[in-house]
């Protein structure tokens, strides 16, 4: 398929997606003004799929729906990328990580229930060095940290997501971040420009 084709077939792929979202169940008032939908449509066209998801999802995904808790994790962990001056690619990697180690739920500790001391979206934890308590469960200090570690890791933006997110989480299941790549794309699109 040629560029021009691929590209346009996306874009309008693009426009539906955030027209959904524009329409969907999220947005309470059923009759969304004209404004609020092209600034969402126009928002998401911004923000296309090869930016978001360079090397395509892999695996099955999986998809949550998410509370106003998770949502406002969502904003933050997109404010902190922003702060820290990177891209629309690495607040996917940040979200879908938070996505499977704590369903973007800001977690404290979980007793015999949790991994070790993990704690916060990203169950980062404080005997590995990642931060106290306190700052580990603040959205912004965990996914600044969170970032910070994807910094190092040599051509993260060449990984496919999984590995990229487990370089820098070490996980016991390296393979699970992969799930939620589509669904942190979806979240970015929507919330980037917001």
């Amino acid at each position: 398929m040629n560029t021009i084709l691929r590209k346009s077939i996306l874009g309008i792929a693009g426009l539906t997606v955030a027209g959904g979202l524009a329409a969907g169940p999220l947005n309470h008032d059923s009759t969304p003004t004209r404004d609020a939908a092209v600034t969402t449509t126009q928002a998401a066209a911004k923000l296309d799929t090869a930016t978001l998801i360079p090397h395509g999802v892999q695996g099955t995904q999986s998809h949550i729906d998410l509370n106003d808790e998770q949502t406002a994790n969502v904003k933050a962990i997109i404010a902190a990328t922003k702060k820290a001056g990177m891209d629309e690619r690495a607040a996917v990697v940040s979200i879908a990580t938070a996505l499977q180690e704590s369903k973007l739920e800001n977690l404290g500790h979980l007793g015999d229930r949790n991994d070790h001391d993990s704690q916060g979206l990203f169950q980062q934890r404080p005997s590995s060095g990642w931060g106290t308590v306190e700052q580990i469960t603040d959205p912004e200090y965990s996914t600044t940290a969170f970032l910070k570690g994807l910094k190092q890791v040599d051509g993260w933006r060449d990984m496919p997501l999984t590995k990229a997110a487990q370089t820098v989480q070490v996980s016991a299941y390296p393979d699970h971040y992969a799930q939620w790549e589509q669904q942190a794309a979806d979240l970015v699109a929507q919330h980037w420009n917001s």
